[in-house]
């Protein structure tokens, strides 16, 4: 009788092992989720949407249209953190979505874009110089992942980013595009130039430049606050208007501020850029923010 016995409670235990070796090579059980979670993930599918159909527009000669969906990614791509922060829908996940959309919206696209509006005119050097801005907008990214990592922050890092961030970089890089909507001639000239150029700002994205990151903390006067909410409801409503004037003007005044930001971060530390032993933990205070 033992035996009878003993044999189903075998067979019993055999059948629950099997049905645990089941579910656990199907990977996790599907559960709801907040859709509050799924907000910064569709920002950022959308961001990445936006930069391949700029690729897309580009090869078809709609490069007003290109650039514009470019730029949109890059603002995307931009927030979709920020959003995630807000909403406390932070995930690894999201993470690592936003992680690989940063290397598409912020290098692929925008050298894309450029090649096939002006680089190509400079044949193999434009190649060249559009892939080293796409890899150096990847090795960013990728110093930013190791930084992140690092749980100990220097105080510095609330003012300064270590060389031009990503998103900045994107919007830098398309200048010789503004300045020929502007009626710039696309020379063979002026395509080895935009080359050069390309080759500059892909430098600045890797460089250990001290650039200002408008983080810090400094509070603004009260009697400041409404010229200051005028002067950006002036500027975007420029923007709106003279798209490609003040593209090309902001652009051109966010060049010309970085000597003085190196220059403030000699004065306070004595060098020109971030050494380091002032970084301490691997370029730790660099950040994908404008």
């Amino acid at each position: 009788m033992s035996n009878d016995t003993e044999q189903p409670q075998d067979l019993h235990a055999q059948e629950v092992h099997a049905q645990e070796v089941n579910d656990a090579s199907r990977g996790p059980r599907l559960r709801e989720i907040p859709l509050r979670l799924m907000v910064p993930n569709l920002i950022t599918v959308l961001a990445i949407c936006a930069g391949l159909t700029g690729v897309r527009l580009a090869f078809e000669a709609k490069f007003e249209l290109a650039v514009s969906m470019v730029l949109v990614a890059a603002f995307l791509d931009g927030i979709d953190g920020r959003v995630a922060r807000l909403m406390k829908a932070t995930s690894k996940f999201g993470a690592q979505m936003d992680s690989l959309a940063d290397i598409v919206n912020f290098g692929v696209a925008p050298g894309l874009v450029l090649y096939v509006f002006i680089l190509d005119k400079a044949h193999s050097f434009g190649w060249i110089a559009a892939l080293v801005f796409a890899i150096s907008a990847g090795l960013r990214l990728a110093r930013f992942n190791v930084m992140e990592e690092s749980a100990a922050k220097a105080p510095w890092q609330k003012e300064y980013f270590v060389g031009v961030p990503a998103p900045a970089g994107a919007l830098l890089v398309m200048l010789p595009i503004y300045l020929s909507f502007l009626g710039v001639e696309a020379t063979p000239g002026f395509a080895f130039a935009s080359a050069g150029y390309t080759m500059l700002i892909a430098y600045l994205l890797i460089s250990r430049l001290p650039v200002w990151s408008g983080k810090s903390e400094k509070k603004v006067r009260r009697d400041l606050v409404l010229p200051l909410t005028l002067g950006v409801v002036l500027y975007v409503a420029l923007l709106m208007s003279y798209t490609w004037e003040v593209l090309s003007a902001t652009v051109i005044v966010y060049l010309l501020t970085l000597p003085f930001g190196a220059r403030a971060w000699k004065r306070k530390y004595g060098t020109l850029t971030i050494n380091e032993e002032a970084d301490n933990h691997d370029a730790s205070g660099m950040d994908r923010g404008l």
